[in-house]
C-alpha cells in the first residue's frame, strides 16, 4: 500500500459485548466498543451542524446501548441501528479509522 491510499475496511463483524469489529486493508484491526461508538454519533441530532458542538448530553444514553443492526452505505460508511431506537448517524470509514480507539490511546 502506498502513503497516498487510505485504508479501507476488507472485514466486519459484530464482536464480545457487540463491539464493531473492523479489519483494514493494512492489516490494522478496529474494535469499537458500543457505547464509544454511540457517544460519537457525527449526525444533526447530536452535534450541531454550523459549528461541530456536542449536541449529545452521554448521560442519556443507557450504559448497556448496543448496535441492534449495522449496515453498510455505499462503499465509504456504515449505518447503525441502536438499541436505544437512534438511527441517524452514518459512521464513514475515514471517520471509523480516525477514531479507532487503539489509534487514540497512541495520539
Amino acid at each position: 500500500m502506498t502513503p497516498q491510499e487510505k485504508p479501507y475496511p476488507t472485514g466486519m463483524a459484530l464482536g464480545p459485548g457487540r463491539s464493531l469489529e473492523l479489519d483494514w486493508s493494512d492489516g490494522h484491526q478496529s474494535s469499537f466498543p458500543p457505547r464509544y461508538l454511540r457517544e460519537r454519533c457525527r449526525c444533526a441530532g447530536c452535534i450541531n451542524e454550523w459549528t461541530g458542538a456536542p449536541i449529545l448530553d452521554p448521560s442519556t444514553i443507557p450504559p448497556n446501548i448496543v448496535p441492534a443492526e449495522v449496515a453498510p452505505v455505499g462503499n465509504y460508511a456504515v449505518q447503525i441501528q441502536w438499541s436505544d431506537g437512534h438511527s441517524a448517524g452514518i459512521y464513514s470509514f475515514d471517520f471509523l479509522r480516525k477514531i479507532c480507539p487503539c489509534c487514540q490511546e497512541k495520539a
